[in-house]
């Protein structure tokens, strides 16, 4: 039981006192960048998507 109160000990100290946790700003700018990246390649996979689907019915005509 001791080794577990002592894990559970260590852990809140280094949570508290050793993890650099973002300030508010550069979590918004990190989550800003994220969405871009997302849209981005959700706009690409869309693009790429699209030209196969017409590849595909040019080479297979219904």
């Amino acid at each position: 039981m001791k080794k577990i109160v002592a894990y559970f000990k260590e852990t809140y100290d280094e949570l508290v006192h050793k993890v650099s946790w973002p300030t508010y700003s550069e979590l918004t700018s990190s989550a800003v960048v994220v969405l871009y990246a997302s849209l981005l390649i959700a706009v690409v996979v869309f693009a790429m998507d699209f030209c196969f689907q017409h590849l595909m019915e040019f080479v297979y005509p219904h």
